[in-house]
């Protein structure tokens, strides 16, 4: 299996070259992913563990689903595919707004944010996913006040938006 192809970016998300996965983390070039809030009726955000075996913030806490843009690909279309391969549901999405990189704040990643409602339980892809759960967006606050170290910088940064905090 071949390496991930990313696009690297500039400051203003404009796309300069390809290049694989590792070279683009090593170099801290600037590059893209999606994360998808995924709420239920009750209004509860789901946020997910990494899995051990990632190779950025394993074990921490994130985003319902997120996942780097593959090379040539938009925000919308990663958005669906990561919801799809990281939790098994099908579900519209709604866009939010574009994060820019913040350097090592935001993993030097252009973030596209989106939302969508869903009752459907989710299918978390073990390698992806140690555990998750539907918490109240009062909860979320909370452990992010009183333990910002165990959740991913990029989830800390774009969850402020969902709790109104920008």
């Amino acid at each position: 299996m071949s390496e991930e192809l990313f696009d690297v970016v500039d400051e203003q998300d404009r796309v300069l070259r390809q290049a694989p996965r590792s070279e683009v983390h090593a170099r801290h070039w600037l590059h893209r992913a999606s994360h998808i809030f995924v709420f239920n009726s009750r209004g509860e955000l789901l946020v997910h563990r990494r899995s051990a075996t990632k190779d950025e913030c394993p074990l921490m806490y994130t985003s319902s689903a997120s996942g780097h843009l593959s090379a040539g690909e938009g925000y919308e279309l990663a958005a669906v595919r990561e919801l799809e391969e990281e939790l098994g549901l099908k579900s519209p999405i709604e866009y939010l707004t574009v994060i820019p990189s913040n350097g090592a704040a935001t993993s030097f990643e252009h973030s596209g944010l989106f939302r969508t409602v869903t009752d459907e339980p989710p299918v978390f892809d073990p390698g992806e996913i140690e555990s998750g759960e539907f918490l109240p967006l009062s909860e979320v606050a909370r452990r992010l006040s009183e333990s910002p170290e165990l959740f991913t910088p990029c989830f800390s940064n774009a969850v402020r938006l969902v709790l109104g905090e920008s």
